[in-house]
């Protein structure tokens, strides 16, 4: 199980798992609970790096970052770590 502690977004951390390069058990903590409730059922099984070409980048409003993009942050390291 991976921990995440996003910066600069309503949600505080998302946690999540990895099997075979695919995303499961995804949850944010604090935030807009329907929006990630949503986002979180939507990935659920979806390959980490179609994931993470889809929500990196995408903004909050006048934010440099969001919820989807923490989780691409997030998924990208996972992916990388040993």
């Amino acid at each position: 199980m991976y921990e995440y502690k996003t910066q600069g977004t309503c949600s505080s951390k998302i946690t999540f798992d990895i099997r075979d390069n695919r995303v499961y058990d995804l949850s944010f903590t604090d935030g807009c609970n329907g929006n990630l409730s949503g986002i979180s059922i939507l990935a659920e099984g979806m390959e980490a790096a179609e994931l993470i070409k889809r929500l990196k980048g995408v903004r909050c409003g006048s934010k440099k970052t969001s919820c989807p993009d923490q989780l691409a942050k997030a998924l990208e390291r996972a992916v990388k770590a040993p």
